[in-house]
């Protein structure tokens, strides 16, 4: 339904301008106001929210505004309540001219989210115009012999308004020679016509003053007046006459200059100069006819002078004069009527209605980024625009209504591969041929959290020596993020785990901006030689990403350890070693050994022995790497039968750790020695011996045939664990095992105490081993296995090389051999 406003009076009009009225409809999905002209700034022109079904607080949170599509900003929106009101001064006659119909269309936009709302509003004419003359004074020649009922061309009035406010009629003074008659011209045009009653006689009078009115239909009723002085002329009495009252033609807006539009033709009976006729336009010719045109005046042809622009003038209407040389002058009039033909000559223009939006990187596909219309002012399919997007980008356009276009997502972004699109719109008419225009629109692109922090290594392997200074750094960790800004941001921490059944909290910490990784007190390496570090990366995103990086810790060994005597034991609380042998002892005879540990590993572990004082240097010497004391020659009656030993024990570490052993040897008649009674049986118990040998190759026996059963079952596990792990391991039959199934089987030799012994590790490096030592008594060359618990890792394969390289011969039976082949098969394996 349509509501129009209507006037009865000017007493209402008035009334309606002061309080406005206004009413709307909707047409195809468009809201329509319709207001008079003239409105003073601040006029309500319509409930704006109510009509767009938007609440008093959405016209605020959502920032409802008008987009201006002409350069001025007629109309804006009262964000208090939420209604359409006049901004500027609104002339309809600057705005349409004399149109019939002045729908200005304006664009209300609304954010959060993006929508377009478009609104007509319809013009209303008020009779603000009087008619006007071009010329307030108008003079006719008219000779005394002109017959009654000849009609000569007045000068019409203009009236900017339209409708009934619009120039109605004309009226003339009364005068008993002269009337006025209006004539309608094809354009719509009243042409007044001055209308001669009855033949004038110059004698009489000379010159006649009459009053021209103009009047228009408005209420009240607007006026305008020219003066008409007509002057009468002796004798001349035809007046040339055109061929045609009206000359049409038509020409195209691109006409070059100098095209002739048409010709004019006229022809006076006279002879002589009363029958010579010039050409000239109509005295009240309008200046863009004159700047347009130009008129041969001999020849009647008219050609192009200037320009044209069908966009600012489509037609054009002016009168031609054709004029005697007689005397008076006579004057004939015709009318020329130009149509202006569209071409395409203007390019599409492409508007932006909002301002593009910044696209997250995650939006869904035909999120709206910004609004855009494009315009031709061309006509018919000059003026038909279609918009064009690059091929290959994640954008697309989509049609809203009349010219206007919703610019949306329609692929996967990605800001870390693209942050920022310059999208060229192109705009192509469906002229001939086509005219086309471009525009850019910049997108950017924000960050999301869709990036996990990246090590810089998957794993760190870090060294420091033991006793180092509490506080000290141990090494910088560093991770970067594809993001940006907070989601880029990092923090490190580490991940709670055990060492030796400790937070790993205690022994380190970690600075959370940098990735410095600091101690919390100094390593001791004999109680840790090896732990791991869980370092965690993460972002400040919402919500947060974060990965983690392994570092291993390996604790150096440094010489903080003096040599340990174990053997003799006596020694080891600082008492006088006593050892006994026979005066009977040959050279080389072994007298006692001396065995001691090092703490400490590598190096710093390996020991030598050395001689520092003895009551006789001539008769014992130590060996270097055993630790045997034996004799070098053969003991003598003469020799003191109290001998006393200082042995010097060293360590190979830097600088040289020492420790001192004194020993006291005792030189005795008959003394029986315990190594010879074992290797030299008497024949008196040779079955007895024999029995023993065989007890003990059968022990032996049992114990390889144990051992090989053992090692198989575990080498069995060992391969079905490492399809898995990809690493041999052993498994201890405690509980301990089932939760931590990887330990590594590992042998060890150690000839460095009194016993010589081989062990067998279970377990990895961050925790005490279960391990089996096959042992050799220090006084003798039988081969005695035992088991005992212990404690420290090495390489297994290369501690049963040294062993069988440091041991004699003699020590290694078949069993043992057996038992060798089948620790190296399992180390292979």
């Amino acid at each position: 339904m349509t509501k129009t406003i209507g006037y009865r009076d000017w007493r209402w009009q008035a009334l309606w301008w002061h309080f406005f009225f206004l009413l709307w409809n909707t047409i195809d999905g468009q809201t329509r106001y319709t207001i008079p002209e003239e409105l003073k700034q601040g006029s309500v022109v319509g409930h704006l929210a109510k009509d767009l079904g938007l609440g008093l607080s959405e016209i605020f949170d959502r920032k409802l505004r008008v987009a201006s599509e002409a350069g001025k900003q007629y109309f804006s929106v009262d964000t208090g309540k939420g209604e359409l009101v006049v901004n500027e001064r609104i002339d309809r006659e600057a705005l349409c001219g004399q149109s019939a119909s002045c729908v200005l269309p304006i664009q209300v936009v609304a954010e959060a989210p993006l929508q377009l709302h478009r609104i007509e509003v319809d013009i209303k004419d008020i009779n603000d115009n009087s008619p006007t003359f071009q010329t307030t004074e108008l003079h006719l020649k008219i000779s005394e012999s002109t017959i009654a009922g000849v009609r000569f061309p007045l000068e019409n009035a203009l009236d900017p308004d339209v409708g009934t406010n619009s120039l109605k009629s004309y009226t003339l003074s009364k005068d008993e020679c002269f009337s006025l008659k209006v004539k309608d011209a094809s354009s719509g045009r009243k042409i007044p016509e001055l209308v001669l009653e009855k033949p004038l006689d110059r004698e009489k009078k000379a010159m006649y003053e009459l009053l021209l009115s103009a009047l228009d239909g408005g209420n009240p009723v607007r006026s305008g007046i020219s003066k008409i002085i007509v002057t009468v002329l002796d004798v001349n009495d035809n007046v040339p006459q055109f061929e045609n009252n009206i000359y049409k033609t038509t020409i195209p807006e691109n006409a070059t200059k100098g095209s002739i539009i048409c010709q004019v033709r006229a022809t006076d009976i006279d002879e002589d100069l009363n029958g010579e006729i010039t050409y000239s336009f109509g005295e009240r010719t309008l200046d863009d006819v004159l700047a347009s045109f130009d008129i041969d005046t001999v020849t009647g042809k008219i050609v192009l002078k200037g320009q044209l622009d069908y966009e600012r003038f489509s037609n054009y209407e002016f009168d031609i004069s054709a004029k005697d040389k007689g005397s008076p002058e006579m004057e004939g009039h015709c009318t020329v009527q130009v149509e202006v033909s569209d071409v395409n000559d203007n390019a599409p223009e492409i508007t932006l209605t909002s301002k593009p939006s910044s696209v997250p990187e995650n939006a869904a596909g035909g999120t709206v980024v910004a609004l855009i219309s494009a315009e031709d002012i061309d006509t018919g399919e000059n003026g038909k625009v279609t918009l064009h997007l690059p091929k290959g980008i994640p954008f697309s356009l989509k049609p809203s209504f009349s010219n206007n276009y919703v610019l949306a997502t329609s692929g996967v972004l990605d800001r870390e591969s693209i942050s920022e699109y310059n999208i060229e719109i192109t705009a192509t008419d469906s002229g001939s041929p086509p005219l086309t225009n471009s525009k850019t629109i910049p997108v950017s692109i924000t960050d999301v959290n869709d990036n996990t922090p990246i090590f810089s290594q998957p794993s760190y392997n870090v060294y420091i020596k033991e006793n180092g200074i509490a506080g000290s750094i141990l090494y910088s960790v560093s991770a970067s993020d594809l993001d940006l800004g907070e989601n880029a941001k990092l923090s490190f921490s580490i991940l709670d785990s055990k060492v030796q059944e400790v937070s790993v909290s205690s022994y380190v910490y970690i600075n959370s901006e940098n990735g410095s990784i600091y101690s919390m007190h100094s390593f001791d390496y004999e109680k840790l030689k090896v732990f791991q570090i869980q370092v965690q990366a993460k972002d400040h995103g919402s919500p947060s990403l974060s990965s983690n990086a392994t570092v291993h810790v390996f604790i150096l060994d440094q010489n903080d350890n003096a040599p340990y005597v174990i053997y003799p034991s006596s020694a080891v609380h600082g008492s006088l070693s006593q050892q006994r042998t026979s005066r009977s002892s040959k050279a080389g005879h072994l007298v006692t050994k001396v065995t001691a540990v090092d703490a400490d590993s590598g190096h710093n572990a390996w020991i030598s022995y050395r001689l520092a004082e003895a009551t006789d240097a001539s008769l014992f010497a130590v060996n270097l790497y055993t630790g045997e004391v034996r004799t070098k020659r053969a003991v003598s009656e003469q020799d003191d039968s109290s001998q006393r030993l200082l042995i010097e024990i060293k360590d190979d570490g830097d600088p040289v750790q020492s420790t001192t052993v004194t020993v006291s040897v005792l030189l005795e008649d008959g003394l029986h020695e315990p190594i010879l009674d074992l290797r030299h049986k008497t024949d008196d118990s040779h079955k007895k011996t024999g029995r023993m040998a065989l007890y003990l190759i059968l022990s032996l026996a049992s114990v390889s045939v144990l051992s090989l059963v053992t090692f198989l079952i575990l080498a069995v596990k060992c391969l079905k664990s490492s399809r898995s792990s990809g690493s041999c391991c052993m498994r201890r039959s405690d509980s301990e095992d089932y939760k931590n199934p990887n330990r590594n089987l590992q042998l060890q030799l150690n000839t460095d105490g009194p016993i010589k012994y081989v062990e067998v590790l279970g377990g990895d490096m961050m925790s005490q081993s279960q391990s089996f030592r096959s042992c050799l008594s220090p006084t003798s060359e039988y081969s005695d296995f035992t088991f005992v618990k212990p404690s420290s890792t090495t390489d297994f394969k290369d501690m049963i090389n040294v062993l069988d390289a440091s041991l004699p011969d003699s020590t290694w039976t078949f069993e043992s051999q057996q038992v060798r082949r089948g620790y190296l098969s399992l180390c292979e394996t």
